[in-house]
């Protein structure tokens, strides 16, 4: 279904800490950066995390179509705990944005690589750990729009 909806779609990269997000064109043939999000670990079992309300709210504004959220599969393929946490986040947040649909799709390395991006731009230290979450964000919704495209020709 997901590759006959045209529109905008968000990449999500979730963190301990921060929420790297990112948007597609309409077209889904570009991920850009959007935004850094700080968690919001504090919210009650019953209340929505102040990180998933601005989620809400940037999905509203984009007019988004589909959430893309980075799982963090270990290298073996494994689910560890990273990936735990990731897809409990994710099952949340499909609670929250329905019916928007949440896909997940691995993200192996995706800050690795993400991270080395910046650096061969010259982005380090602190400037590189603000952007970082935005930039795996990317190469995530990236990944999944040019495997979308490859199934879909």
């Amino acid at each position: 279904m997901t590759e006959t909806v045209r529109g905008v779609r968000l990449g999500v990269d979730v963190g301990q800490v921060r929420v790297g997000v990112a948007r597609s064109d309409p077209h889904g043939v570009l991920a850009t950066p959007l935004v850094t999000l700080a968690r919001d670990l504090t919210a009650a079992e019953d209340a929505v995390p102040g990180d998933m309300a601005e989620l809400v709210a940037l999905i509203a504004e984009h007019e988004c179509v589909e959430v893309v959220v980075g799982l963090p599969v270990n290298l073996s393929g494994q689910h560890g705990p990273a990936a735990r946490n990731v897809k409990a986040y994710a099952d949340r947040l499909a609670e929250v944005i329905t019916p928007v649909p949440v896909t997940l799709t691995d993200e192996r390395m995706s800050t690795v690589v993400a991270s080395r991006r910046l650096a061969e731009r010259g982005v380090r230290g602190k400037r590189q750990r603000a952007v970082v979450d935005q930039a795996a964000a990317v190469e995530i919704l990236q990944s999944w729009l040019d495997a979308q495209r490859r199934r879909t020709r």
